[in-house]
């Protein structure tokens, strides 16, 4: 929509990043980024769980647009600061949605492949209907963020939920992806490490997201379903990964990373879902999805000399 407002939370992590970027380049909207510890000064400072700060800015803003990606994204982390991940994953996005309604503009709410358990995914995938059931503290929080905001829109906020699978893409540094790490691990031939060789991911490139974003707030909310999905859909265990990074890399081997085949055990393990492949066909009514391929973007990414 030209001329649209558009605020990103979460602006200086590696998606809310690509999302500001994305609307800056697109030039026909006024884009405003939040962040929170983030030293970067084309940046607002705004603490979302402050509610009155919040709201304060967004009415001085008065974005047609605000795009949720801020969020506790480290399930290790969810589980060890259960409170903190329930105030930033639910208490958050809920008010927001709230102020959607109060302020009248568009929120969407980014959310997460792990709101499934992944042990048996329909043929295609899981579908926005298709139950819930996290396995884990970060899983949980997302999904009730996601009840929080539908709630809302029921009751007659703009509100969108997207769900998204594992991120990779351009980031300051690499410990901010789950997927960016694992360059780290390979390159690194001194440390040997155990890799997961058991849950089956869908590695999806930032950019694309970002993109996608952009377009999709060309539609009419009245067009777009409660839940939508995006997800690359080329499939990987991170070990997979691993190999395909130090193929491109030039590495004879990578005897320091150990496949692990079974699921994560023991008190300290998080558990992570096997399988959950999200099926983007209604997404894909509404717009193309236009994903980069996984070796192609990484092998430009790695060759170009910056990482």
């Amino acid at each position: 929509m030209s001329g649209s407002k558009i605020v990103v939370t979460g602006a200086s992590g590696v998606l809310g990043t690509a999302v500001y970027k994305a609307f800056e380049k697109a030039l026909r909207y006024e884009v405003v980024g939040l962040k929170n510890k983030s030293t970067a000064s084309h940046l607002v400072q705004l603490d979302l769980t402050d509610k009155e700060a919040t709201k304060r800015k967004l009415e001085e803003v008065k974005p047609d647009w605000v795009i949720h990606c801020a969020a506790e994204r480290r399930p290790d982390v969810a589980e060890k600061d259960q409170v903190g991940t329930q105030l930033l994953n639910v208490g958050v996005p809920g008010y927001l949605a709230e102020l959607a309604r109060t302020i009248n503009f568009t929120l969407v709410y980014i959310s997460t492949d792990y709101v499934f358990d992944g042990r048996s995914p329909p043929p295609g995938g899981y579908i926005p209907e298709s139950p819930t059931n996290p396995l884990q503290i970060y899983g949980q929080t997302k999904r009730d963020g996601e009840n929080a905001v539908l709630q809302a829109r029921q009751q007659g906020a703009k509100a969108v939920v997207l769900r998204v699978p594992v991120l990779y893409g351009p980031a300051p540094n690499n410990t901010d992806s789950a997927v960016n790490i694992l360059v780290d691990v390979v390159r690194d031939q001194s440390k040997e490490s155990n890799m997961d060789d058991y849950a089956i991911r869908y590695p999806t490139n930032v950019l694309d997201i970002a993109s996608f974003l952009v377009r999709l707030t060309d539609l009419s909310f009245d067009v777009l379903p409660p839940i939508l999905h995006y997800s690359a859909n080329e499939s990987f265990t991170k070990y997979q990964m691993c190999k395909i990074f130090a193929d491109i890399l030039g590495l004879d081997g990578i005897n320091h990373v150990k496949p692990v085949s079974t699921p994560p055990t023991g008190a300290g393990a998080t558990s992570r879902p096997y399988n959950c492949h999200l099926s983007t066909a209604e997404t894909e009514k509404l717009l193309p999805l236009e994903c980069t391929e996984f070796r192609t973007w990484w092998q430009e990414y790695l060759h170009d000399g910056s990482k």
